[in-house]
């Protein structure tokens, strides 16, 4: 599953390079309503989906292959994702389902489309209620991983990117843990810098995905947070609330990080700086104790999880991460309780 990276400001011209290095009969644009208007001029053949997380249902992919069909588009064009990683999880299962499969580059507009949706080749749509429920491993050919869009987005999606950004330090490095932890949401972009982290980022989680492309064994340490985050985001969807995706996942780094304490001895001081990271920058979810049958039969329905019990990746440390850790109910209401003292929820 190999993706060709690039990381430029340039994206106009690296679209242009790829659409002339192979014979494509045409190119077709999907991008969601917002993301549209940053397109100038607009391409001849775009389709535009509505957008935010809500959106991203069998619905809207039928109507990203209507609209393929309607342009004539055949297994030798090229389509185009430009925007968060709602539209290139969609679109990206749309262009691999469509004819058979489509070619397809990814364009994230987004912090979290950058350092997540857009590598690796996870895609999908959400269904019944559930987070990805439907999807399927379908790598871009080339992702152009960029920060010239980063300007225009409101600081609730930079934090919300930063969460996955702040999960791939967990899984490798303690010096960029500690000085991600200092970060400065109302500080201006430093472009230059931002660029590099996500390329410091993005290879942590290439090199993973390059060593098991399906989720077999070790990818699964990707989804560090995502048990009990999703549980979070599709509850939050089940009340009409929805969240931003890397809001519940960083509540559930902190969770997971009470958990990896609990189960295999995990630091408590890294606890307590993360959490105090996530409860300054992140605001908490609002739930009780009543909640946590419903979020355990979330997690339990959870992709990662088997057999009726719930199961996801922690740490023994920074850096040493532990893939198909099962976990008592106990386990999870004790974290749970930790984690809205952590959080003051």
């Amino acid at each position: 599953m190999e993706q060709n990276l690039i990381f430029t400001n340039d994206v106009a011209g690296a679209i242009e390079r790829l659409e002339n290095s192979g014979n494509h009969n045409m190119t077709v644009w999907i991008a969601d309503t917002n993301t549209a208007r940053l397109i100038t001029p607009a391409p001849p053949r775009l389709i535009t989906i509505p957008d935010g997380d809500d959106n991203k249902t069998l619905d809207t992919v039928t109507r990203v292959w209507d609209g393929m069909e309607r342009l004539g588009a055949t297994r030798h064009s090229l389509v185009v994702n430009l925007g968060g990683g709602m539209v290139t999880d969609l679109g990206g299962f749309a262009a691999a389902t469509f004819k058979r499969g489509v070619r397809f580059i990814n364009v994230p507009t987004t912090l979290l489309g950058a350092v997540d949706a857009a590598v690796g080749g996870k895609t999908g749509f959400n269904y019944n209620g559930l987070k990805n429920e439907v999807g399927a491993f379908a790598p871009a050919s080339d992702v152009i991983i960029s920060t010239c869009f980063f300007d225009t987005l409101p600081v609730e999606e930079m934090k919300s990117g930063f969460a996955e950004v702040l999960k791939h330090a967990m899984l490798s490095d303690r010096d960029e843990f500690l000085r991600l932890l200092d970060h400065d949401f109302s500080r201006p972009i430093d472009h230059d810098d931002m660029l590099e982290r996500l390329r410091r980022s993005v290879q942590i989680k290439v090199d993973i995905v390059a060593r098991d492309p399906n989720e077999q064994g070790e990818r699964k340490a990707l989804n560090l947070g995502h048990t009990v985050g999703h549980a979070f985001e599709s509850l939050a969807m089940q009340r009409g609330k929805p969240v931003p995706h890397g809001f519940a996942i960083a509540w559930g780094l902190v969770t997971e990080a009470v958990l990896s304490h609990i189960r295999l001895q995990f630091p408590s001081e890294d606890v307590h700086r993360l959490g105090n990271f996530v409860r300054d920058n992140y605001r908490g979810f609002p739930f009780t104790c009543d909640d946590y049958d419903e979020l355990l039969a979330l997690m339990r329905h959870d992709k990662k999880s088997r057999d009726g019990e719930v199961t996801c990746s922690l740490l023994a440390d920074i850096g040493d991460y532990r893939i198909d850790q099962t976990l008592t109910d106990d386990d999870v209401t004790a974290a749970l309780d930790i984690l809205r003292d952590l959080l003051g929820v």
